[in-house]
């Protein structure tokens, strides 16, 4: 186990390009993280960092170990996993999130996940862009929006309603838009909802009207946009899920419902060219699942 282990934290150096870091995520000092990659250098005879004041990159030899050992200390924890008696996820499960989607919607929902499995150690990585998978680590990152990753394994997990919205106080003094086209006489917020394509697309019997509106304040980061409409400050597009709470409580209402707007889709990514972990794939189910029962919710109230 010394030696499974010794051959993890080499990776996570390898991967990471630190071995500070990699001794943090594995609860060691420095110098005891450099003492067991030498150590095992020593018993295999070969070279496998580079080390200089300004990065630790593997040798030529490093790499082609590292290429060659990270698919077997998967399949290792895949072994381990399948002989549990039950079940029981084990280990950590390391998941990558937007933060606003993170603290308004998965971890509200992850009680009965981790009460089903709880020797399951769960560290959330709350990241806007996109995370790299394997350099991070990251067993399952859940992203809203088009496929841009070609270089993980992607699984549409949900599809969620964008919904145009404004303060009740905004509306009082620059009027309620009766259609798609009166937008461009408003205040407009950008965030990152409203920068993907189709964030002004509708549709209303068999018309599509696709509006390029100039925005009036600009943020990158979806609570700070929510915050700014639910403030009076102009209308903005964003996903259902990013301001349910503020449309129920009033302080944000919806605009043109009679317009369909696009869907976005949400998905799952998981690294290429490793297998998925079995707690990977238990947590994406069990979001899955999640996801459309309130989307189910939402189509009833709508």
């Amino acid at each position: 186990m010394k030696d499974i282990f010794a051959l993890k934290l080499y990776t996570r150096v390898a991967r990471l390009g630190s071995f500070s870091a990699a001794a943090r995520e594995c609860n060691l000092s420095q110098s005891q993280a450099s003492r067991i990659v030498a150590d095992l250098e020593d018993s295999l005879g070969a070279r496998l960092l580079s080390r200089t004041t300004r990065a630790v990159v593997p040798t030529e030899a490093g790499a082609e170990f590292l290429a060659r050992m990270e698919p077997i200390l998967d399949a290792l924890d895949e072994a381990e996993q399948s002989v549990r008696e039950g079940g029981e996820l084990r280990g950590t499960l390391r998941l990558g999130l937007p933060s606003s989607m993170a603290i308004r919607e998965v971890i509200p929902r992850l009680t009965p996940f981790a009460a089903r499995y709880p020797k399951l150690n769960i560290q959330i990585l709350l990241d806007d862009k996109r995370q790299d998978l394997v350099r991070e680590a990251v067993d399952v990152a859940i992203r809203i929006g088009r496929l841009t990753d070609s270089s993980a394994t992607a699984r549409l997990i949900a599809r969620v309603n964008r919904v145009v919205v404004a303060a009740p106080s905004y509306l009082k003094d620059a009027g309620t838009p009766a259609s798609p086209a009166d937008l461009s006489q408003h205040r407009i917020i950008g965030g990152p909802a409203t920068a993907v394509p189709n964030a002004w697309v509708f549709e209303r019997d068999g018309k599509t009207e696709t509006l390029e509106l100039s925005t009036h304040l600009t943020t990158n980061d979806n609570e700070a946009t929510v915050a700014a409409a639910a403030a009076g400050m102009g209308i903005t597009s964003t996903q259902q899920w990013a301001c349910r709470r503020e449309l129920r409580d009033g302080s944000l209402v919806r605009l043109l419902p009679e317009w369909k707007t696009r869907d976005i889709p949400v998905h799952a990514y998981f690294p290429a060219g490793r297998a998925t972990r079995a707690a990977a794939r238990a947590l994406t189910d069990f979001l899955a699942a999640e996801f459309r029962s309130q989307e189910e919710t939402d189509a009833k109230a709508s």
